[in-house]
């Protein structure tokens, strides 16, 4: 299909790098954010000065508070809003939306109470609605210095695979294509609590040997997870699982990440997330998860050890050397099948 014009609804760091990938590859984008005054910055000075100082916008882009002329025309639409806000936002766009337009979800992150991902809170708030996700390792201050970057996208309609492929590739963003949304999605929710476990490894000084250690066990956690709740264990041998699971346990750019930090440092969790500024995922999803590992009796020895720590206020050093303690278990617990082929 052809698109025109694309509306980003998020002026957020991620939602802000697509936004000039879109402009940047010819489309008119209009950039939704709730804040006048970073509408007006942006539209003046061609930089989001709160998320991405020192970033230059294409003149492609539009900024805007007003959601209704966000989406006027739009024939794509990416949502790039915290998950906490998600079906608000989504509540608020439908109005607006003509049909057939692509609703693609930017969003990592699990909704509180009904364990819904993004990708089915738009089927529930605008249903037969074309929807793609888009996940991977994509730090968007890497993305914004060129570094070249992979992302996967995923839904169940080859034809809005394509699509979103068209819109978002560009010389050093490269878009792969999966039909599992399920797995994907929850392989860009679940790493987050990882990253704040690889945060306080590292805090506590443990090595390169401890994180490869971390990074191997969590994926195989997050896919006996994914597996019980019907995702394709392959996929989180993809960008949007060990790919994405690498890169936010590994770096202080990744906001998860920092928040480990800070409590292996023995800092106070509410302090932590009041100065980080932007929402870190993975304190949000944690809860969530345990609640419901517990009721499908999936074992989440690490997911259970951050929980102890962060919502029990259990002492961080006897915790993990509880964890490393851990009966030994299988390295590998899923077998490869047939090749995987996708429908065209």
């Amino acid at each position: 299909m052809t698109v025109k014009h694309v509306a980003i609804l998020g002026g957020g760091s991620f939602g802000t790098v697509i936004a000039n990938i879109i402009a940047h590859n010819g489309h008119q984008t209009t950039l939704w954010m709730r804040d006048a005054e970073q509408v007006e910055m942006l539209n003046r000075d061609r930089e989001n000065l709160t998320y991405l100082p020192g970033y230059t916008l294409h003149e492609k882009i539009q900024a805007t508070q007003d959601l209704e002329a966000a989406l006027a025309g739009a024939d794509m639409v990416f949502v790039a809003v915290p998950s906490a806000s998600f079906r608000q936002v989504v509540r608020q766009m439908k109005a607006y939306l003509h049909p057939g337009t692509i609703l693609v979800s930017l969003t990592k992150g699990i909704e509180d109470k009904t364990f819904k991902l993004m990708s089915q809170i738009l089927r529930d708030e605008i249903p037969h609605s074309k929807v793609a996700v888009v996940s991977g390792p994509n730090l968007a201050k890497e993305i914004a210095t060129l570094s070249p970057t992979g992302a996967v996208v995923a839904s169940t309609d080859a034809v809005v695979r394509k699509s979103v492929q068209e819109i978002l590739r560009s010389a050093t963003f490269r878009v792969y294509a999966n039909d599992d949304m399920l797995g994907v999605e929850l392989g860009g929710s679940l790493k987050n609590i990882y990253a704040i476990l690889a945060g306080i490894a590292d805090a506590l000084g443990m090595g390169h040997n401890t994180n490869s250690m971390l990074v191997t066990r969590s994926l195989t956690e997050m896919a006996r997870f994914g597996v019980a709740l019907g995702a394709d264990p392959m996929t989180f041998l993809g960008l949007s699982g060990v790919g994405d699971l690498i890169v936010t346990c590994s770096t202080p750019l990744s906001r998860n990440f920092r928040v480990g930090k800070a409590l292996g440092e023995g800092r106070d969790i509410k302090s932590i997330i009041a100065e980080l500024g932007q929402v870190a995922e993975g304190v949000n999803t944690l809860k969530q998860v345990i609640d419901k590992a517990k009721a499908m009796q999936v074992e989440m020895p690490l997911a259970q050890a951050l929980y102890e720590i962060i919502y029990n206020n259990q002492d961080i050093a006897h915790i993990i050397d509880l964890v490393l303690l851990e009966e030994q278990g299988l390295d590998v617990e899923f077998e490869v099948g047939r090749p995987k082929q996708l429908e065209h």
